[in-house]
């Protein structure tokens, strides 16, 4: 069994103000069960019912704010329970207005209703913490707690209620993380956004391969300056160079050396014929 408790101040007078939006909460809970409060008990009305097959009671504390633990220990004893069991819905005024955060035990943060609860029962409850916003200046607090929420608040208030009563099956069930991204996807009326993608890297740029032959661009800009005259000249094929006369084999040809005529007049023929 869950023990689900709604804080605020009894009477119509703080029907509507900051400070009462546990009641708010608990009201709608019991409307989501198609229960009402059965009878006073605790010092407080209470209604039962059921979340996801799990057996809940929800009460909302009759003795006004400062004394909401008397009846929260009231109730835990009867049925036995543990402060784990517990979850109170609570206005917190350092929370961004809508927003909904679910915590087990922690401080009091100057509510005087959880702090009369942690002193019946111990700091060991869960904490289903509704942001009621700062107005800015310590001075303006505590007009904003005990003042009727604005008109402009209903756009945010009334999705958040139903959003929390909706899915309060998973707070019975433990499943407090789920809980509060369900009311945050409710409440703001559509999808949650998609994460941001890491930008994909860009493709390196290829890089242009360098020509491995053939004139560069150099040589290119170096040749359109040359007149033309250079161009015709660099064009024409080379001449080749004529090739020496091969010397004569000896006994051809005439031989009219001064060894030749000697031997000559003496053999009176050439050499070698």
């Amino acid at each position: 069994m869950k023990l689900l408790v709604g804080l605020g101040n009894p009477g119509a007078r703080y029907a509507r103000h900051r400070h009462n939006v546990g009641f708010m909460a608990a009201d709608a809970l019991m409307a989501r069960l198609g229960v009402a409060p059965s009878r006073k008990r605790f010092s407080g009305e209470v209604a039962e019912g059921t979340l996801g097959g799990e057996k809940v009671l929800i009460l909302k504390p009759l003795t006004f704010m400062n004394e909401s633990g008397r009846s929260v220990a009231e109730a835990m004893r009867f049925y036995k329970l543990q402060p784990a069991d517990v979850y109170v819905f609570h206005d917190e005024l350092d929370l961004e207005a809508g927003k909904v955060r679910v915590k087990l035990g922690g401080g009091v943060a100057g509510h005087n209703g959880l702090r009369s609860i942690a002193r019946h029962i111990g700091p060991d409850f869960w904490r289903v913490r509704i942001g009621i916003g700062h107005p800015g200046a310590k001075h303006l607090v505590q007009n904003h707690v005990l003042g009727n929420f604005a008109k402009a608040d209903a756009a945010w208030l009334g999705p958040l209620i139903d959003a929390m009563a909706d899915n309060a099956a998973l707070l019975a069930a433990g499943d407090a993380s789920n809980f509060m991204n369900r009311v945050a996807l409710a409440s703001r009326g559509g999808p949650a956004p998609s994460p941001a993608k890491a930008p994909s890297p860009r493709p390196a740029k290829p890089r242009r391969p360098r020509p491995t032959s053939g004139p560069s661009q150099r040589d290119l800009a170096r040749a359109a300056a040359e007149p033309a005259s250079a161009k015709r000249r660099a064009g024409k094929p080379a001449e080749a160079e004529p090739a020496p006369a091969p010397s004569p084999r000896q006994g051809e040809g005439e031989t009219k050396g001064p060894l030749a005529a000697a031997l000559s007049r003496i053999f009176g023929r050439k050499p070698g014929a």
